[in-house]
C-alpha cells in the first residue's frame, strides 16, 4: 500500500511538475510572440517615420535651395545691367582696369561709381556696358581717402540703373554676390557668390600719401583686382557696398572686403558735383604712442610706462583749434567722445566721423593726469 501510494503521489507530483512546465513555456512563448511583435511594429512604425521625416527634410530643403536659386537670379537681373567695365589709360597707354556701376540717371547723363584707385592717375576713361557698347566717360571728381570716384556718361546708352540698399542691416551669414571682371574684360560680368563673413571690421590701408583705418564689410565671395570698383549686393540685388580690396597672402583664401555704401551716401552728392571732402583739422601732428625712438630722440618726449594706449601729440599749430582748446606737445590723447583712440589711424578715423562745426570732448593725459577738454572742429582740410 505504501509503495502504491508513493507512486500515486508521485506520479501526481510528476503530472503537475510537467503540466506548471508546459505552463511556463507557454506563457514565455506568448511574452515572446508579443514582445517580438511590438519590436517588429515599433521598427515598422520608425521606419516610417524616419521615411516620412526624411522625406520631409529633403522637400524643405529642395524647395530652400529652389527659393534661394530663384531669388539670387531674379537679383542678379536687378543688377546686371547696370554694371560697367572701366579702361583708364594715360599718355603711356591702358595703366589699369576695373569695375562700376551706374547708381544714378538723368536726362543728360548716367552716373558710374568706382573706386578712387582704380582711376588714379588716368587721363581717359573708357566704359564698356554689358551689351559691349564702349562709351568714353569723364571723371567728375573723387576722394582718396574714402577710395571711390564718380564718372559720367551720356544717358542715351543706359539700360539700367542699380537700386543702392542699406548696408547697416547686413548680418552675418547673409547671403552676398559681386558683379565684376576679375580677369579684365574678357570676364566683365562675372558673377560670384558668398555670405556675409563679417561686419564692421577695421583694415588699414596704404596709399601715396598715408595709411588710414577703413570700416568693411567682410566676404567670403571670390574677388579679384579687376572686381575693384564693382557692386556687392544683398540677395534683393540691392547695392550694399563697393568691392575695393582683397587680403592676400600665403595660404590666405576666401577673405574679400567691400566698402558699406551707407559709408558713401552722405559724400556722394559733393563728389557728383565736383566738389573737395571736407573734413575737421585739428593743427596737430601725431605720433604712436609705440614708436618711442622717435617720441625721445626726434621731439624729445617720454611717456610714462602706465599709459598703455592713445595718440601722442608731437607738433601743435599756433592758432588752430587743438591750440585754442589747450592741448600743447606731448599730450597722449586717449578718448573722443567717450571712444578709446587705440593710435594714430585709429585718432583720425574716429575725428573724421564728426563735421565742420561739430564739438567734441577730448580726453588726454598730462604729467601723468587725465584731463579733458572740448574743442570745437572750425579748421578744416580739403581732399
Amino acid at each position: 500500500m505504501e509503495e502504491k501510494y508513493k507512486e500515486i503521489i508521485d506520479g501526481e507530483l510528476i503530472r503537475r511538475k510537467n503540466k506548471s512546465f508546459f505552463k511556463s513555456k507557454t506563457f514565455l512563448g506568448i511574452v515572446t510572440f508579443l514582445l517580438g511583435a511590438s519590436i517588429m511594429y515599433i521598427l515598422f512604425v520608425s521606419t516610417d517615420n524616419r521615411l516620412h521625416i526624411q522625406n520631409v527634410i529633403s522637400e524643405n530643403i529642395k524647395t530652400t535651395t529652389i527659393e534661394e536659386e530663384s531669388d539670387l537670379k531674379l537679383a542678379i537681373n536687378n543688377i546686371y545691367e547696370s554694371t560697367v567695365y572701366i579702361s583708364v589709360s594715360s599718355q603711356w597707354g591702358v595703366i589699369s582696369s576695373g569695375s562700376g556701376f551706374i547708381y544714378k540717371k538723368d536726362n543728360e547723363n548716367g552716373y558710374i561709381l568706382t573706386n578712387y584707385h582704380v582711376i588714379k592717375d588716368g587721363s581717359k576713361y573708357v566704359v564698356t556696358l554689358t551689351d559691349n557698347t564702349e562709351i568714353e566717360a569723364k571723371l567728375i571728381s573723387g576722394d582718396e581717402y574714402y577710395d571711390i570716384a564718380v564718372l559720367k556718361i551720356s544717358a542715351d546708352k543706359i539700360k539700367k540703373v542699380a537700386t543702392l540698399g542699406n548696408s547697416s542691416n547686413l548680418e552675418l551669414g547673409d547671403t552676398v554676390f559681386t558683379v565684376g571682371a576679375p580677369f579684365g574684360k574678357e570676364y566683365m560680368g562675372t558673377i560670384t557668390k558668398g555670405i556675409v563673413s563679417g561686419v564692421n571690421r577695421m583694415i588699414s590701408i596704404s596709399n601715396s600719401n598715408n595709411s588710414y583705418l577703413a570700416e568693411v564689410i567682410q566676404t567670403d565671395a571670390s574677388i579679384n583686382s579687376g572686381n575693384s570698383g564693382g557692386p556687392i549686393c544683398n540677395i534683393k540685388g540691392e547695392v550694399v557696398g563697393i568691392t575695393s580690396s582683397k587680403l592676400v597672402g600665403n595660404g590666405v583664401e576666401g577673405v574679400g572686403f567691400a566698402i558699406p555704401i551707407n559709408s558713401i551716401i552722405p559724400i556722394i552728392d559733393s563728389i557728383e558735383n565736383g566738389k573737395k571732402i571736407e573734413r575737421p583739422y585739428l593743427g596737430i601732428q601725431l605720433t604712436d604712442l609705440t614708436n618711442t625712438f622717435m617720441l625721445q630722440y626726434h621731439y624729445g618726449i617720454r611717456i610714462n610706462d602706465d599709459v598703455e594706449f592713445g595718440a601722442v601729440i608731437s607738433h601743435i599749430e599756433e592758432g588752430k583749434s587743438a591750440d585754442i582748446a589747450g592741448l600743447r606737445i606731448g599730450d597722449v590723447i586717449v578718448n573722443i567722445n567717450e571712444e578709446r583712440v587705440e593710435d594714430v589711424q585709429h585718432f583720425q578715423y574716429l575725428l573724421y566721423k564728426h563735421k565742420i562745426g561739430d564739438k567734441i570732448k577730448i580726453k588726454y593725459y598730462r604729467n601723468n593726469q587725465m584731463l579733458e577738454t572740448i574743442i570745437e572742429l572750425k579748421d578744416s582740410i580739403k581732399s
